[in-house]
C-alpha cells in the first residue's frame, strides 16, 4: 500500500537498533527523506550505513534541552524541516519495587521517557505548524495502562507519554498537525534483550528458557507466544506516520498480541 509519503521528511529519534531502526528503514522504502538520532555517535553511524539509503544522522542526547537544540539545527540544516516526528528512544529506567526505587530512579527514567519527548516534540512541532501538515508518532508501552510492580518509574513515564499525545492532538489537529501513539510489548529489541539476560543470569537459566520463563508467568496473555518483532512496530508508525493516516488523531495503537488483558 502506498503511504503517501514519497518526499516527506521524517527524523526518528531512538534508531540505533530496534523499532526506531525499522521505522527507518521502513520510511526509506516509502519514499521519505530520513533524519536519524541516538545517543551513542558510534553505534548511530553503524546503523545509518545499515540503512537502505542515504540518511541524514545526528547523534544527541535528548535528557540536554542544549543537545535538542543542536539536534533540531543540524537536522534542518541538512534535509530541511521534518514533516514526521517518530519518537522511539527510551530505556526500561530505574527497575525494583517502590520502596526499592529512590528519588534519582525517578527522575532519570521520566527524563528519557517522558521530557525526552516534551524535547523534541517543541523543537519540531512548530514547523509543521506553519505547513499545516505533520505528523507525531510517539511509542508509549502496554505498561502505560498494565502497570508492572517492579517497574513503576517506566510505567509512569508511559502512562504520561499517552496523557502528552492526547493533549497535543486536541491542541493540533485542526491545524493538520496529527498525534497519536503506538504502544508495544515485549518486542524484540536490545532493551528486552538485557531483561531477558539479566533475568537467565538471575535463575540459572538460557536465554531462550528467561524468555519462555517471561512470557508465561508475566505476559500471559500474549497469543502468539513470543517477543514481537521490531518491523512488526514499525509497520504500525509508518502507518499513522502517513497520508493513509489522516483521520486518525489522538489514538493509541496497541502492538502487544493481545498483552493487556482488558479493552
Amino acid at each position: 500500500m502506498d503511504l503517501g509519503i514519497a518526499g516527506r521528511t521524517a527524523l526518528v529519534t531512538g534508531a540505533d537498533s530496534g523499532i526506531g531502526w525499522c521505522t527507518a528503514k521502513l520510511l526509506l522504502e516509502e519514499g521519505a527523506r530520513v533524519a536519524v538520532t541516538d545517543v551513542d555517535a558510534d553505534r548511530l553511524r553503524a546503523a545509518a550505513a545499515d540503512l537502505p539509503g542515504e540518511v541524514v544522522a545526528v547523534a544527541a542526547d535528548l535528557t540536554v534541552a542544549e543537545d535538542v537544540q543542536r539536534l533540531h539545527r543540524e537536522v534542518t540544516a541538512a534535509a530541511g524541516d521534518p514533516d514526521v516526528l517518530v519518537h522511539a528512544a527510551g530505556i526500561t529506567g530505574a527497575q525494583g519495587l517502590f520502596h526499592e526505587v529512590d528519588e534519582e530512579g525517578w527522575r532519570s527514567t521520566f527524563e528519557t521517557d517522558f521530557f525526552a519527548a516534551v524535547r523534541v516534540v517543541r523543537a519540531f512541532l512548530p514547523a509543521m505548524r506553519s505547513r499545516g501538515w505533520g505528523r507525531v508518532v510517539l511509542l508509549a508501552s502496554e505498561d502505560a495502562v498494565q502497570p508492572y510492580p517492579d517497574e513503576l518509574p517506566y510505567c509512569a513515564a508511559k502512562a504520561a507519554v499517552r496523557t502528552f499525545a492526547k493533549g497535543l492532538s486536541k491542541t493540533y489537529g485542526a491545524e493538520g498537525v496529527l498525534v497519536n501513539t503506538v504502544s508495544p510489548a515485549f518486542i524484540e529489541t536490545p532493551m528486552t534483550d538485557a531483561m531477558m539476560t539479566k533475568r537467565a543470569d538471575e535463575e540459572g537459566t538460557d536465554f531462550d528458557g528467561a524468555v519462555a520463563g517471561f512470557l508465561r508467568e508475566e505476559r500471559p496473555f500474549i497469543t502468539a507466544g513470543r517477543r514481537g518483532r521490531a518491523d512488526e512496530v514499525a509497520a504500525v508508525v509508518a502507518f499513522l506516520a502517513s497520508e493513509r493516516a489522516s483521520f486518525v488523531n489522538g489514538s493509541d495503537y496497541r502492538v502487544d498480541s493481545g498483552s493487556v488483558a482488558t479493552v
